[in-house]
């Protein structure tokens, strides 16, 4: 008795089992169902299948025959409305409307059978097997498991054309679970009626649980997004344990058929057990595993490699154009989609665009819903928040739509990826929505920088075009300032000149006067035929007088020539003497003492005489006005640096110096420090300039009461003429 009892409750196992899944089902789905009719009524249907299960555990538990057969009758009063409520769940599930009358057809039907179910005509009995009590079954049962077989062959055909005249995968995913689900549950209700009938099979519809399960993916589920991973957490242990359940049923089995448990043994059965669990359960999940990854997960990609496959090809990119080619070339070969669109949002206009030609932009309400989403949404999802807008459906039907992802930063949308249905006909699982978010936030980033970047490309381009303009508009400067450097030492080299006429033209008429007087008396002692010593020395002075003119137009001509342009060898020697015999007029009744050091055997410098010649006479200049009174002394030293190959002038005056105040703008144009009409102020300026030119350099050290220094420095060679 012990070991008979023991069984049965074995037996019960199985629709105990099926009562919670499918009674949790059924609570879940009614709790989600809101308004929804498809959920409605899949939710009465699994509450109707948790009944069922509830009905063959109590009344093989029972044992009682009458109680057993209340709970059997009071069950059923249930169970007959369960065609109008498969029939109304399948209407809604397919769409259809104009079939309603069927729906009303078989609650006239339920309600027939509903006054007979506490009749023998339903229910007469039971029958006892070893697995426990059964009912048996009356004339109209089997009239009513008839028009439920009929219900179920409707609702199987029209899952089959639902099924064929789906567009997506998600749709034709979605229907078959269903049918897969339905078809199971209507084999298990006509292997029921084997039983019922009086064949000794334990009964099929115990199990109607597993099929359930699918069914449940396929509508609470609606777009099957994460079914494959429910079903990899969540099937493989049920598998497991169905396993082991039926492993433990074939156990009593063995010991009740060899009479363990009669014979007192019963004590071994759980060690038996514990010992199967330890060794075997194990290896069991992972072959249950891997034929669940074989059937659901063929041709899979690798996560995390392809996560990182991307991540470090979008790191690597700075431009626009490639990150997009990035994104739609590795997400299309990954998820193996028939199709992908990009779409960015221009920064100047706003506007979203896309590099695939003939695609409009997409309509504003669809913006703004992604925007508010700002995750991964459906196309099934989409159409019903935006079921009032035609156009936007029409949209995304053009573009075969099965996913969008949105592109978002900071609460604002960058770009969406439209993504098209898998090639495989498999559906996006949470696996894939996950490798979409992670990607989408790094193309986020990708995007920011790209745009960064070309941002600082613009500012660059526009910088080296300003630089351009400046640098263009710098050398006109430069050779405007050229140009009027050399009319200011044209003009000044004219106007010191211009200064010295007057003295020139006094030392050239002294010599003139003196010897045409010489020359004229000697003409007229020769023409008397007397010639005398004295005629010869008064023709020698004469000569010798003209040869100074010459010098002294030498000078001026060197000096004046409109020569800017022309480099030559110059003795800065020479130059020198010819600036002082310039300027000879100026300190001839002054009081000065000019001492010259010379260097000897000077080379020659490469530069241009004449404006050399202005540099001295402006600095000699300088000198001789600087002394007190007229009267003082300047010294000219000349020497030649051998190993810098330059050659240095020093003019020194102990004048009255330059104050320390005035020293730092001696070199400015037009600083002076002489009274209103005695300077212009450019003689110092140009010096610098024609120095600078020369590739020299020019230096002032003074210190008033005591004599002012300029220091000059000149290369032999210079780099550029």
């Amino acid at each position: 008795m012990v070991g008979k009892f023991f069984i049965t409750h074995v037996y019960t196992i199985p629709p105990l089992f099926g009562f919670i899944i499918l009674f949790c089902l059924g609570l879940v789905s009614f709790i989600r169902s809101g308004k929804n009719s498809v959920r409605v009524s899949f939710a009465a249907l699994c509450l109707l299948g948790a009944l069922v299960n509830a009905d063959v555990a109590c009344v093989s538990l029972l044992p009682e025959g009458k109680l057993a057969l209340t709970v059997d009758r009071a069950t059923y009063f249930f169970l007959v409305f369960g065609p109008p409520i498969l029939l109304q769940f399948i209407h809604s599930f397919a769409g259809i409307e104009r079939r309603r009358w069927l729906e009303y057809l078989a609650y006239f039907f339920s309600l027939f059978f509903l006054f007979f179910t506490p009749t023998p005509l339903f229910i007469k009995g039971h029958r006892i097997y070893a697995f426990g009590k059964i009912a048996q079954g009356g004339p109209l049962f089997f009239a009513f498991v008839a028009i439920v077989g009929f219900t179920v062959l409707y609702a199987l055909w029209v899952l089959y054309v639902t099924l064929h005249r789906a567009k997506t995968n998600t749709e034709k995913n979605r229907t078959k679970y269903v049918l897969t689900g339905v078809g199971l549950i209507a084999l298990l209700i006509v292997l029921n009626a084997l039983p019922v009938s009086g064949i000794p099979l334990y009964p099929p519809g115990n199990f109607s649980f597993l099929p359930a399960i699918f069914l449940a993916f396929g509508v609470l589920k609606y777009d099957l997004y994460d079914a494959n991973a429910v079903i990899r957490t969540g099937l493989i242990y049920f598998l497991i344990t169905l396993a082991l359940t039926f492993i433990y049923f074939i156990t009593i089995f063995f010991f009740h058929r060899f009479a363990l448990i009669e014979k007192g043994s019963f004590v071994l059965l759980p060690f038996f057990l514990s010992l199967f669990v330890v060794f075997f359960f194990h290896p069991l999940r992972d072959t249950v595993q891997g034929l669940v990854d074989t059937f659901f997960y063929r041709g899979h990609y690798d996560y995390r490699e392809a996560l990182k496959k991307v991540s470090y090809e979008l790191s690597s990119l700075i431009k626009r154009e490639e990150i997009k080619d990035c994104l739609t070339r590795n997400l299309t070969s990954i998820l193996k989609v028939k199709n992908l669109y990009l779409f960015l949002r221009r920064r100047e206009t706003e506007a979203f665009e896309t590099s695939s030609p003939g695609i409009s932009p997409p309509p504003s309400s669809l913006l703004h819903f992604l925007e508010k989403a700002a995750t991964p949404v459906s196309s099934l999802e989409l159409s019903r928040a935006l079921a009032h807008d035609k156009d936007c459906l029409a949209y995304l039907a053009n573009l075969q739509a099965a996913l969008l992802v949105p592109l978002s930063s900071g609460g604002n949308l960058v770009g969406i990826l439209v993504i098209g249905e898998k090639k495989s006909g498999e559906l996006f699982v949470r696996e894939d929505l996950e490798l979409l978010s992670t990607i989408a936030n790094q193309a986020v980033v990708a995007f920011k920088n790209a745009e960064t970047y070309e941002e600082l490309e613009k500012l660059n381009r526009e910088l080296e075009v300003r630089i351009a303009q400046r640098t263009e508009a710098l050398r006109k400067t430069i050779e405007e300032k050229e140009r009027t450097e050399k009319q200011l030492i044209r003009s000044e080299s004219l106007a010191a000149i211009g200064e010295l006429v007057a003295g020139v033209a006094h030392e050239l008429n002294n010599p003139l006067a003196s010897a045409y007087s010489l020359i004229q008396s000697s003409l007229e002692k020769l023409n008397t035929g007397e010639v005398t010593e004295e005629v010869l020395d008064d023709i020698k002075f004469s000569l010798r007088e003209m040869k100074r003119m010459g010098d002294i137009i030498k000078s001026l001509l060197d000096l004046s020539r409109k020569t800017e342009d022309y480099v030559e060898p110059v003795v800065v020697n020479t130059v020198i003497e010819d600036a002082l015999r310039i300027l000879y007029n100026q300190y001839k009744h002054m009081r000065v003492e000019i001492e010259k050091e010379y260097g000897l055997n000077m080379p020659a410098v490469e530069g241009n005489f004449a404006h050399l010649g202005q540099v001295f006479v402006n600095v000699l200049k300088n000198a001789l006005q600087a002394l007190p009174n007229g009267t003082g002394k300047i010294t000219i030293r000349t020497r030649y640096d051998r190993e810098r190959d330059r050659v240095t002038v020093e003019i020194s005056d102990n004048g009255k110096g330059i104050p320390e105040k005035y020293q730092k703008d001696i070199f400015k144009p037009f600083f002076t420090t002489k009274g209103v009409g005695e300077g212009t102020g450019l003689g110092l300026y140009i010096c610098h300039e024609i120095i600078k030119r020369h590739e020299g350099k020019i230096e002032v050290t003074s210190e008033e009461g005591k004599g002012t220094t300029v220091f000059i420095e000149l290369p032999c060679r210079r780099n550029q003429t």
